[in-house]
């Protein structure tokens, strides 16, 4: 039996491509020799102004559904809090959202919310506290409203407070439990042993963070000057801009203390710590401190992590350490461009016991290989062609667009950031790399973690030439500070 199907448009777009190349020149039978017209990429544009008390706002409407997204960002974070009160920015941010706010108490908030059918987040980072609701058009005067609570008039109810420390405190009891989550601990209280990005939260630390604690931080550092508003979705300009005037327009600008940043310096010497735990590989991580944003060299910096480990399979870590030599499944490096603090600069992969000296000195000796001979045009072009091409999905949808800008703003990146990122990636040459090679890898002060069962490598510790210790995990942090 023959069956027919009817003609869809794709069939009709089909046969409209074959017409068409009948009309043009033919294809070549090589696909290498295909030719294809420059993407043109054009960054949206984003409305910026800043309203009578200070706020800044960001916005961009968006009309494909009936949803407006908005972001708000305090401009103050965590990253001044004392090592005695370590873990005060998880419970915070918790708190935040499930304490309750303005005339509703947690449970009438949370009742509300799911009423509107409303997704709202909270959370404070090194440097800011954020909220992010999305809510349907339809309720958007809700919304604001239910922000404006957030942010002017939050409960941070004690106990929303105790429920949060529960579950800080048993993440503290577990936190042995993963082999990847103590390496990340180690190294980064080797990196930075003098500020809260190096401190971990004990139950003694968390059982000291209060209500007034939380009160007095909104108190200190929430104010109109000090708010700076994504929106983005189906929204009225001027209906929002209302909304706003009704719901912060009698917020007062005021003074609010600057954040002190804590002092960082690069390790001075490297040094290797052990952990042992009954396992049958290991999980190794090397690290050392990279750049802030403001480093002109972040950008030759990106082109040389691409071409160390940051590559995936295009990567010398990942051809080197898994495809060639088969020791282990995965390897990656990393660098973290620091908004405020140098960001750390980490290289790490999984091993077999018997491998990790190998897997080590192998992945050393890539990066010295960098550090002493340039690269090759084809393997620097790769990796700048693949920056390039990967930087349109940072626009993936148009709220990432509007917070994306309002973020850069914020931490100060110059206006041409965004526009000038491709033309500055693709002027590196082989001598940068080379140049930020040499500049931050310096094998003498690296801080490496091993964690895994040291019985088959530990003997051969003295090839890596750093000090070696054994770091004891404490399994009752009830009584650690």
């Amino acid at each position: 039996m023959r069956y027919s199907r009817p003609v869809g448009a794709f069939s009709v777009f089909v046969a409209v491509l074959f017409l068409l190349a009948g009309c043009a020149a033919p294809l070549p039978s090589d696909p290498d020799q295909l030719q294809y017209p420059a993407l043109e990429f054009q960054l949206p544009e984003v409305e910026t102004l800043v309203l009578d008390n200070g706020i800044r706002l960001y916005l961009k409407e968006d009309r494909e559904l009936p949803l407006v997204q908005i972001t708000a960002l305090i401009g103050a974070g965590g990253i001044t809090t004392p090592k005695e009160k370590t873990g005060f920015a998880d419970l915070f941010g918790s708190v935040w959202r499930t304490g309750g706010a303005g005339d509703r108490s947690p449970e009438e908030l949370d009742e509300f919310l799911d009423h509107l059918a409303a997704d709202l987040g909270a959370g404070m980072g090194p440097y800011t506290s954020q909220l992010d609701l999305s809510i349907r058009t339809q309720d958007l005067e809700q919304g604001v409203s239910v922000l404006a609570d957030m942010l002017r008039r939050p409960k941070f109810a004690s106990e929303r407070l105790e429920l949060a420390r529960l579950q800080a405190q048993e993440q503290v009891r577990r936190q042995n439990d993963s082999p990847g989550a103590i390496s990340r601990r180690l190294l980064m209280a080797a990196l930075y042993p003098d500020s809260s990005l190096g401190y971990t939260p004990t139950h003694d630390t968390l059982a000291s963070v209060s209500h007034q604690d939380m009160v007095d931080f909104q108190q200190r550092y929430f104010a109109p000057n000090e708010l700076w508003m994504a929106v983005s979705g189906d929204f009225d300009r001027d209906t929002l801009m209302q909304l706003l005037q009704q719901n912060f327009g009698d917020w007062k600008q005021r003074q609010v203390p600057d954040q002190v940043m804590p002092t960082v310096a690069r390790p001075k010497s490297g040094l290797i710590q052990v952990v042992t735990k009954d396992l049958p590989q290991t999980t190794v991580v090397i690290g050392d401190l990279g750049l802030t944003k403001d480093d002109p060299d972040q950008y030759a910096v990106r082109v040389f992590n691409y071409i160390l480990g940051g590559g995936g399979f295009n990567s010398r870590m990942m051809r080197e350490i898994r495809s060639n030599r088969g020791l282990a499944y995965s390897a990656y490096s990393y660098f973290q461009v620091g908004r405020r603090l140098p960001g750390p600069f980490v290289a790490g992969t999984e091993t077999k016991n018997a491998s990790v000296v190998p897997a080590v000195t192998l992945t050393r000796e890539i990066m010295s290989e960098l550090r002493d001979n340039p690269v090759d045009q084809d393997e620097l072009q790769l990796a700048k062609e693949s920056q390039i091409n990967s930087f349109v999905f940072s626009f993936e949808n148009t709220h990432s667009v509007v917070n994306q800008q309002m973020t850069l703003m914020f931490f100060g990146y110059p206006e041409d950031y965004l526009a000038s990122y491709r033309d500055r990636i693709a002027a590196v040459t082989a001598d940068d790399v080379q140049r930020v090679a040499r500049k931050y890898v310096d094998l003498s002060r690296q801080q490496i973690v091993l964690v895994g069962d040291p019985e088959e490598f530990r003997d051969e510790l003295e090839q890596i030439s750093l000090p070696v210790t054994d770091v004891e995990l404490n399994e009752n942090p009830e009584t650690v500070r």
